[in-house]
C-alpha cells in the first residue's frame, strides 16, 4: 500500500480533529463516541471489529487512535505493531489504549509497544476528554515542528542544489578562461590618440580581443576572469601582449594599457614594465573600479612612475568617485568618458562638465584624452575647450596592424581630411 501522508490540524484542537475508537464492546464505542461529541472533536468514527484497524488508520488518516487492548481475534499489542509495519516513516499517530486491565505489566506492554496513554475502564467523562485534548495538542505540535523541519530541509536541499549548479559553472567558467590563457588566441589591436592641435598621432591604446568561443566583447572576458579569480593573470598576459608590439612603433607614440587597480599593484606587472621601454607605457585605470584600500595601490604606481610610467584615469566623468578618485591618484592623464564627449557640441551641460575637468586637469598638470569621438562637429568642440587629444571612430578605429606612428587604416591618408584645421591651443592664463 502506498505510503499517506496525514494532513495537518487546523484551528481549535478538538474541533479540527478525528478520532477513531475501537472497542469489541459496541456500548463503549458509542460511550466514547457520545462524550468526544459533546466535548467538541470534530469527526469520531466506532468500530468493533479490530481486523479492519489499519486500513481504517488508513483510509480515515485520524488525529487520536482509542484502541482497546485485550480484544477477541486480534489484541491491541498486535494491532500497534501492524501500525508499526504500515503507517509512513515518521508519522505520528497518537495511542490511547483501553483496558479494564489494572495491572502494571498490562500498562508497560501497551506503552512499549507504541500507545502514548491509557484509560481504564470505566471511563471518567472529564479524564477523557483531558486525555484527548492532551494528545491532540501534542499532535499539533509535532505536525508544525514537522512541517517547519520539512521546510527547511527543502531550503538545505534547494541551497545545496544551488551551490552545486554555481560550483560546475564556476569550473566551466574558469576553464573557459584558462583556455584563453593557454591558447593563441589572445590579440590586440591599436586605437590612434591623435594631438588635436597638430592632427598628428601621438599615441594607440592597446585592446585585447579574444579570437575563441563565446564571442562577446572584451569587457565580458575580463569580467568572467575576475569572478573565477583569474583577473590578473588575464590582464597581465593582454600587457604582455601589448608590450611585445611596442616596438613596431616609432619611439614618440606611447602605448596606452588597461589595468584593473588590484593589476596595478601586482608585482608580476612591475616586473613586466621593468623589462619594456617604461617610459612609452601609459597605464590605464578605469574609474569604474572601485578602491577600497589606496595606499598599496599608490605605492605600486609610484615605483612604476619611476621606472617613466605615467598614468591615466578612465572614464573620468563617469565613475565611481569623481574628482575625489583622481586626487587620490594625480594621474599624468584624464580619459574624458565617451559619455561625456557623445554629442558634447549639442549639450551645454556636457561643454560645462568637459571645461571643468579641463581646467582641473590644468591645475594638476595632467593631460585630457577624450575618448569616443564620433563626428566632427564633436571634435571641433572639444578642439574649442581646449581639450588636448582624442581618440574614437571618427580618428580611425582599432587596428590589429596600424603603421609605425600608430595610425589605423580607416584613417585618411591625412588626418585633417576629416578634421577641421587645427588651430594654436590658447595659452591658459595662470
Amino acid at each position: 500500500m502506498a505510503p499517506t501522508t496525514w494532513t495537518p490540524l487546523a484551528g481549535d484542537a478538538l474541533a479540527g480533529a478525528t478520532v477513531l475508537v475501537i472497542d469489541d464492546d459496541p456500548v463503549n464505542v458509542t460511550l466514547l463516541e457520545r462524550v468526544l461529541q459533546r466535548a467538541g472533536v470534530g469527526t469520531v468514527h466506532g468500530l468493533t471489529d479490530p481486523s479492519l484497524a489499519v486500513s481504517a488508520c488508513l483510509d480515515l488518516q485520524p488525529d487520536l487512535l482509542m484502541l482497546d487492548l485485550h480484544m477477541p481475534r486480534l489484541d491491541g499489542l498486535e494491532v500497534l505493531g501492524q501500525l508499526r509495519l504500515t503507517l509512513p516513516e515518521g508519522e505520528f499517530l497518537p495511542v490511547i489504549v483501553l483496558t479494564g486491565d489494572v495491572r502494571s505489566a498490562a500498562r508497560d506492554d501497551a506503552l512499549a509497544a507504541g500507545a502514548k496513554d491509557f484509560l481504564i475502564k470505566p471511563f471518567d467523562h472529564t479524564e477523557v476528554v483531558l486525555r484527548v485534548r492532551n494528545l491532540i495538542e501534542t499532535r499539533i505540535l509535532y505536525d508544525s515542528v514537522r512541517r517547519h523541519n520539512d521546510e527547511l530541509r527543502s531550503e538545505l536541499d534547494q541551497r545545496t542544489e544551488r551551490e552545486r549548479l554555481e560550483r560546475t559553472e564556476r569550473a566551466v567558467r574558469r576553464r573557459r578562461v584558462e583556455g584563453a590563457l593557454a591558447g593563441d588566441v589572445l590579440g590586440m589591436v591599436f586605437q590612434p590618440i591623435t594631438d588635436l592641435s597638430t592632427n598628428e598621432v601621438v599615441g594607440v591604446e592597446a585592446l585585447a580581443r579574444f579570437a575563441c568561443a563565446p564571442r562577446r566583447p572584451p569587457n565580458e572576458w575580463f569580467a568572467e576572469a575576475a569572478e573565477v579569480g583569474l583577473g590578473t593573470e588575464l590582464e597581465l598576459a593582454a600587457v604582455r601582449a601589448a608590450l611585445a608590439a611596442v616596438d613596431r612603433f616609432s619611439v614618440e607614440t606611447f602605448v596606452s594599457v588597461n589595468v584593473s587597480p588590484s593589476t596595478a599593484a601586482a608585482p608580476e606587472l612591475r616586473d613586466l614594465v621593468a623589462r619594456g621601454p617604461s617610459g612609452r607605457i601609459v597605464l590605464e585605470l578605469t574609474e569604474h573600479d572601485r578602491i577600497d584600500c589606496y595606499e598599496p595601490v599608490l605605492e605600486a604606481l609610484d615605483g612604476l612612475r619611476r621606472h617613466g610610467v605615467r598614468m591615466a584615469v578612465d572614464d573620468a566623468g563617469a565613475g565611481y568617485a569623481g574628482l575625489q578618485h583622481i586626487l587620490r591618484l594625480r594621474p599624468e592623464i584624464l580619459k574624458l568618458d565617451m559619455g561625456l564627449t557623445r554629442g558634447i557640441n549639442a549639450d551645454p551641460a556636457r561643454r560645462a562638465l568637459a571645461t571643468a575637468l579641463v581646467n582641473f586637469a590644468a591645475d594638476i598638470d595632467s593631460m585630457i584624452i577624450a575618448e569616443g569621438v564620433e563626428t566632427s562637429e564633436e571634435l571641433d568642440t572639444l578642439r574649442s575647450l581646449d581639450v588636448q587629444c582624442a581618440q574614437g571612430y571618427l580618428l580611425g578605429r582599432p587596428d590589429p596592424a596600424p603603421d609605425e606612428h600608430g595610425r589605423s587604416a580607416t584613417m585618411g591618408t591625412d588626418p585633417a581630411d576629416i578634421t577641421a584645421e587645427p588651430r594654436p591651443r590658447p595659452r591658459r592664463q595662470q
